[in-house]
């Protein structure tokens, strides 16, 4: 297909699109090609301080907004980006990488993300509690905690923050979106379908700038009251100690290292194609993505045989081509740390079952690759490869599975494969985990639980768990007068 012409992507501040203060841009590149193709603008000290101010006056038109109205208001944005879709779609690839199959997949998700927040806002009640005395009222009212600041990264640039701005929105909460500096043009269409739906101006701000020096700034300031991140594990601890510090609430959804188990009983063809599909979709860089594939002994050979003859056939190339499985990387830095994944690996004695080089001499692009036999001691058994990487080991013992599958710090995702009722019940008891799929793949949609325990941080993106850190519980007692 011919690629669509990418847009050089202002600031949303106080309802308007903006250059910067400064006038100050930075260039955005293809990973696909290695070359420049646009332009956002680099929100600094006076930027935020406008979108600030903005975020404390919607706040104060959107908590008066009934949950109806912010219902309806949502609902037309959803549609709105449905109906955007085909020309939203190819940005996100030529910024991101992805196919563009993902990328519209990601784009019709969000719009549905939307629609479940918005119906979670006409739900947000209160409760009455039982009073000891006669002609006492006790009751729970659900209020919006106030200003959200949302820090959001490059892997799922429309669809990380569709979760955040929806549930602030649901709850009454006005918004300031630190979005993707490298993908920044498909979150801009985002906040435009709002925009053009109506939601008032300073209920949404988006900027882009230099992701340390906005954490800094906004996290400690008086207006905003709540923080919502997903990244790294390294940097959450960071922002969560600060925004500990000023005592706002925070919602964290760190990195992952997510086990597979595939018990003797499994249904192996049927693991195999699954897990092939969720390990390299967007080329391996999902948070959940399934790393760690602990397979027991009397199924090992086969699985690892046909996941590595799989792996071999995906076809990978620029994600504009519809032929393609597999996209670019979505920057050099990821290739680096594939490369060095694999000499660690390489230096500890494991196999390479497929994979395991670049692609061409442009872009970002990796081999899908499956690596055998690799020792706990090596760095890709211990940190997040986060890119087109799959590590098969075996296990002989339901106790060994597990234990290895708990050794890490990390608990967001974990997958098992097994036709024992008892052993599935088994694992989904003793896997230390936020979220657990078995048999198939359940995670991730508009109304399940979203988040991790341990190292992978806490609260929930998903589901009616969603909306409950965006809304401050009060308590009222009253007296017959």
């Amino acid at each position: 297909m011919n690629a669509p012409v990418y847009p050089n992507v202002q600031l949303y501040i106080d309802g308007a699109w903006c250059q910067a203060a400064s006038g100050q841009t930075l260039p955005i590149v293809n990973p696909a090609t290695g070359k420049q193709i646009g332009t956002h603008a680099y929100a600094e000290k006076a930027d935020l301080d406008r979108a600030l101010e903005a975020a404390a006056k919607g706040f104060d038109v959107w908590k008066r907004t009934s949950a109806f109205d912010r219902y309806k208001l949502m609902r037309k944005a959803a549609q709105l980006l449905r109906d955007r879709l085909d020309t939203i779609a190819p940005l996100m690839t030529m910024e991101q990488g992805k196919t563009l199959a993902e990328a519209k997949i990601e784009v019709a998700a969000g719009a549905d993300t939307i629609d479940w927040f918005a119906e979670e806002a006409r739900r947000a009640y209160g409760r009455v509690i039982p009073a000891r005395a006669e002609g006492v009222y006790q009751l729970v009212i659900k209020e919006p905690v106030g200003p959200v600041a949302a820090f959001t990264p490059w892997n799922f640039p429309v669809n990380q923050i569709v979760r955040k701005l929806s549930a602030a929105l649901a709850a009454g909460c006005s918004i300031i979106i630190k979005a993707p500096e490298e993908t920044p043009a498909s979150p801009a269409e985002l906040i435009r379908a709002f925009a053009d739906a109506g939601v008032p101006a300073g209920v949404i701000n988006l900027v882009y700038g230099v992701p340390a020096d906005i954490s800094q700034y906004l996290i400690p300031h008086p207006v905003i009251r709540k923080i919502s991140f997903t990244g790294s594990t390294v940097v959450g601890k960071q922002l969560a100690s600060l925004a500990g510090l000023h005592m706002k609430r925070m919602t964290m959804e760190l990195g992952g290292h997510a086990p597979v188990l595939v018990f003797n009983d499994a249904d192996i063809d049927a693991a195999v194609k699954t897990m092939v599909g969720s390990k390299y979709r967007n080329a391996g860089q999902v948070c959940i993505s399934p790393t760690r594939f602990l397979v027991q002994e009397g199924v090992y050979n086969s699985f690892v045989e046909k996941f590595s003859t799989a792996a071999k056939a995906l076809k990978v190339g620029d994600g504009l081509d519809t032929n393609n499985q597999m996209g670019a990387l979505a920057n050099p830095r990821r290739s680096a740390a594939m490369e060095m994944n694999l000499e660690d690996a390489t230096k500890h004695g494991a196999k390479i079952r497929a994979g395991g080089h670049r692609l061409g001499k442009d872009g970002n692009f990796f081999e899908p690759t499956v690596v055998t036999e690799l020792p706990k001691s090596a760095k890709a058994m211990n940190e997040e490869p986060f890119g087109p990487m799959a590590i098969i080991n075996p296990f002989k013992t339901f106790e060994e599975a597990i234990t290895e599958a708990n050794r890490l710090p990390y608990g967001l995702a974990a997958y098992a494969w097994t036709n024992s009722a008892k052993t599935a019940q088994a694992v989904a008891t003793h896997v230390e985990t936020g979220m657990m799929s078995i048999n198939h793949l359940g995670l991730g949609i508009p109304e399940v639980p979203f988040g991790g325990v341990k190292d992978s941080g806490y609260g929930s993106e998903g589901g009616s768990e969603a909306i409950e850190s965006y809304l401050n519980p009060k308590f009222v007692s009253q007296a017959g007068l």
